[in-house]
């Protein structure tokens, strides 16, 4: 068979039937003709990375948002029309929103070429009866590998030799503890294995820990686990961010009106009032241009820059612009317990033995500063036999070492040695002799050592027992005996009840989520005395607790995904407020496994999947399901990861997050966001950032439409009343300069107003442009027009438009202008509690242009080019106190909306603190 074998079928099969199915020999290897036949069949064990397109092509695919295309339509429009400036300022816009996409697009789009740095460039592999060293690249199915420590595993391996052999698969499971792997067959299983049961298989991708091997190739490339994960990544589509959709929209309105103005202005001026129509043509299509917000664009893009310049102070390195703002519509949170709202450091926290004596434990971490205490009495040496065998017993049953506070094996066996030490314990292990080891796996979750006494000489002495650890259901079932006080008692089915209801006691009871491991010892595996229980606890990162109730009161649900057992899972997520009191003060246990996952219809899921706060037992296989059954429920999902396994499901949800200390290169590649310190409460403050940043462009727009609209409109009704126009060329060109320029974009930095993470999530199906953007629009408008006709009408009253009366009527519009964008800093606070001076760069920006203004009224070369004439202190201060009737009349309004608020029941209600655990 020249095609490999699937794992599940291999880990059935004994090595020989495997070796004689893909026609290999594990003493020497293939033939160099037999590797030439199947590398043609297979190909290299390499993934075939799709041709990237060259960089010009993928720049020009930058223009293909409808924005740009409107822009360059009016760019166009405008070299026909011989408006060369707005020609060239249209171009520099786009020039600038294209260049900063292409770039940040080039730099984060290499989720699958990340991939193949995790397939190893050498290996050590036996043909021809020689060992030698080849390029992983040349693996064919059947080939013979040999392991050993720190090797990465190159291709999909069916052990046939392991010699106390561990392997770090976290990447494909998530969990921090090496997998220790024998060469024995599995038990026959119906249906497929997950990766932690598949024992004798070496999976690709993963690195060998300790110990050493030896394997027979049986999938390469594409054909192995690894490669599932590449083909789903290569399917699933990243979705656009909810600003990509809002900004195409209001792309397509400006554009739909933009059209129905040339077209309405054109006809009623050609067939109306008689005018040619080349000169209509000319006035239709500067109208067009005019409409056209050519710097939201770069407005957009500014304001997503320094967005994520903000979180990277934070340490969330954010890769695509957009991400950020996605993130303020963020409503649920699918996260890792272990090491994202734990701080993934195991510490035994208490010990309980047979004989009903219950001890605690003080200290956090690995190394043995804390103290062991019991009714008062400090546990030490042989103070207190029942604990003293609980702890050897443990210190026996342990592969880990820990020197100088550094963790070498696994973190429960780590906390166990460092609990012994506190207890004045030795580390006991070199004075046995250990002649077998049976380690942990998914499907015993026990381990066992026999272990015999070592003689002076260093022989092995008479009398050999077992000591055994692992889930306490289990292990209780193997003991036929406990440590009563000085002497063993049976073990009658009634007593196996009383410990195994005192085991879930503990992990409860004091609500801290502590795992339990059970400890017995024995001269046989079914014959066991059982001497107690440890108690492991993962402390919950510092602020977590006050994030999650920060989250849940605007309307973001946490859900938590952990490995764990239901007891645990459950007493953590009340610890952290994942899970909440109902009205009776009960806590309301929403949890699913991940064995119900498999089990679950996806409609009956996705009608359930909002009611579940915690998912235990949980893999990271299980995380692109959660998200699918999320999203089917239209929620904007942001899920966590840091394994190879979970890059399919980040990629899948609208904000991927990885893990920048322990998260894997093809997990931070696939992710839109890394967090630097893995630190739950970078979240909150993404969040924070992504609501600002959204309702600061929406002010802008606010600001382009009112100011826009009165242009326009003043534009056209001298037209349509065949008058003349109130603005000349020039200055409708500098208005729109000061409509798309500094002041404008200045908007889109508005500081982070913090009060914004207590609104709700944005609603994604809500446009750009809301009712209440259109009436404050609409009411600015209003006042700008009346004004500026007013002013107008009031300077013509001799029937005759002269520089002054062009003059009067522009700096008028200017003004109005510069209130305006000051009304435009907030929707709903008044300028006066954000305050004046909080937005050094409008201060500057509105400074500059109030400065060009005057440069254009009072500088003789100025006038001549915008047809204007010098006013007087008087006209100034009369304009500007007219001009203020926008701004003020804009924080009336805002006042009024605060006080009807403030009447209105809160929307959030149940999520006042006193409902949160």
């Amino acid at each position: 068979m020249l095609f490999g074998m699937k794992s599940d079928e291999a880990c059935q099969l004994r090595f020989e039937d495997v070796a004689k199915t893909l026609e290999t020999n594990t003493d020497a290897g293939l033939s160099l003709p037999e590797v030439e036949i199947r590398n043609r069949i297979h190909g290299p064990n390499e993934f075939e990375i799709k041709e990237e397109a060259p960089l010009w092509k993928k720049y020009l695919e930058q223009f293909k948002e409808t924005l740009i295309i409107m822009l360059l339509i009016s760019a166009a429009i405008s070299v026909i029309s011989k408006q060369y400036d707005d020609a060239i300022s249209i171009t520099v816009a786009i020039i600038i929103v294209v260049t900063v996409g292409f770039i940040q697009e080039y730099r984060s789009d290499k989720s699958l070429q990340s991939l193949n740095k995790l397939i190893p460039p050498k290996c050590n592999c036996l043909r021809n009866e020689q060992l030698d060293t080849f390029l992983a690249r040349e693996l064919v199915p059947g080939d013979i590998v040999y392991l050993g420590t720190g090797d990465r595993i190159p291709a999909d391996l069916r052990l046939f030799e392991a010699n106390d052999l561990t392997i770090d698969e976290s990447s494909f499971t998530g969990e921090t503890e090496p997998a220790r792997k024998t060469a024995s067959p599995l038990s026959s299983k119906t249906g497929n294995r997950s990766v932690q049961e598949k024992a004798n298989i070496a999976f690709m991708g993963s690195l060998v820990r300790s110990g050493n091997g030896k394997g027979i190739v049986i999938g390469t490339a594409e054909s192995s686990e690894f490669g599932e994960i590449f083909r789903m990544m290569r399917s699933e589509e990243a979705p656009k961010t909810p600003l990509q959709v809002s900004m195409q929209e209001l792309g397509k309105h400006i554009s739909f009106y933009s059209i129905g103005v040339i077209v309405f202005i054109f006809l009623f001026g050609v067939f109306v009032n008689g005018k040619h129509w080349q000169g209509m043509f000319t006035i239709s299509v500067s109208l067009a241009v005019a409409a056209i917000p050519e710097g939201l664009p770069v407005v957009v893009t500014v304001t997503l820059a320094f967005g994520v310049m903000r979180m990277a102070k934070c340490n969330a390195i954010v890769k695509k612009l957009p991400t950020v703002e996605t993130l303020g519509c963020c409503n649920v949170i699918c996260c890792d317990k272990t090491g994202t709202l734990t701080c993934n450091e195991m510490t035994v926290t208490c010990l309980y033995t047979a004989d009903g004596q219950l001890a605690e434990v003080s200290g956090i971490g690995y190394t043995p500063i804390g103290q062991v205490f019991t009714n008062r009495e400090i546990v030490h040496g042989g103070s207190h036999r029942a604990f003293h065998e609980l702890l050897e017993a443990g210190v026996l049953c342990n592969d880990a070492t820990v020197e100088g506070g550094v963790l070498h094996g696994q973190p429960t066996e780590g906390a166990i040695l460092i609990a012994a030490q506190k207890a004045g314990i030795r580390d006991i292990r070199g004075d046995y002799i250990r002649t077998d080891n049976q380690p942990f796996s998914h499907e015993t979750k026990w381990m066992a050592v026999r272990c015999a006494i070592k003689t002076p000489l260093g022989l092995k002495g008479q009398g050999e027992s077992y000591f055994v650890k692992g889930a306490p259901e289990i292990i209780l079932r193997l003991c036929t005996r406990y440590r009563g006080g000085n002497a063993p008692s049976f073990m009658t089915p009634k007593d196996q009840d009383y410990f195994g209801n005192e085991a879930k006691r503990l992990a409860i009871g004091g609500g801290d989520g502590i795992r339990l491991l059970a400890l017995a010892r024995g001269a046989q595996l079914n014959d066991l005395e059982f001497l107690g229980f440890v108690g492991i606890h993962d402390p919950p990162r510092r602020g977590v607790q006050d994030a999650v109730r920060m989250l849940h009161a605007s309307g973001v649900q946490v859900k938590m995904v952990t490995g764990d057992g239901e007891e645990t899972a459950c007493a953590i997520a009340q610890q952290l407020c994942v899970l909440e009191k109902s009205s009776s003060g009960f806590i309301t246990r929403r949890a699913m496994s991940g064995l119900q996952l498999d089990n679950m219809p996806a409609r009956e899921l996705e009608l359930c999947i909002e009611e579940v706060d915690v998912f235990y037992r949980a893999s990271p296989k299980h995380k692109l399901t959660i998200v699918k059954a999320l999203q089917s429920r239209g929620k904007i999902v942001a899920m966590t990861g840091d394994g190879v396994n979970d890059a399919v499901a980040l990629k899948k949800a609208e904000i991927g997050i990885a893990m920048g200390k322990s998260g894997t290169d093809a997990c931070k590649e696939a992710a839109d966001m890394v967090l630097v310190d893995d630190d739950f409460s970078t979240i909150v403050k993404a969040i924070e950032e992504g609501k600002s940043i959204f309702s600061n462009i929406r002010n802008f727009v606010r600001f382009q439409l009112s100011t826009s609209v009165a242009a326009l409109t003043l534009i056209a009704i001298a037209i349509l009343m065949d008058k003349h126009s109130p603005l000349n060329a020039m200055q409708i060109l500098w208005i729109n300069i000061i409509m798309d320029g500094p002041p404008a974009q200045s908007l889109g930095v508005e500081p982070v107003d913090h009060d914004v993470l207590k609104q709700p999530p944005r609603n994604v199906k809500e446009p750009m442009i809301t009712m209440h953007l259109i009436g404050n629009v609409i009411l600015s408008a209003s006042i700008i027009i009346a004004g500026t006709l007013y002013v107008f009408v009031k300077e013509m009253s001799d029937n005759l438009v002269t520089p002054r009366d062009t003059t009067m009527t522009f700096t008028c519009f200017v003004f109005f202008d510069m209130f305006n964008a000051l009304s435009c800093r907030s929707s709903l606070k008044s300028v006066f509690t954000i305050g004046l001076f909080t937005n050094r760069a409008f201060l500057v920006a509105v400074s500059l242009s109030i400065v060009g203004q005057l440069m254009v009224i009072y500088v003789p070369m100025l006038q001549a080019v915008f047809l204007t004439e010098a006013l007087t202190l008087h006209d100034l201060l009369f304009l500007a106190a007219l001009t203020s009737t926008v701004f003020v009349a804009s924080e009336v309004k805002k006042f009024i909306e605060r006080w009807m608020r403030r009447r209105r029941p809160p929307l959030y209600s149940t999520f006042d603190d006193q409902n949160i655990v």
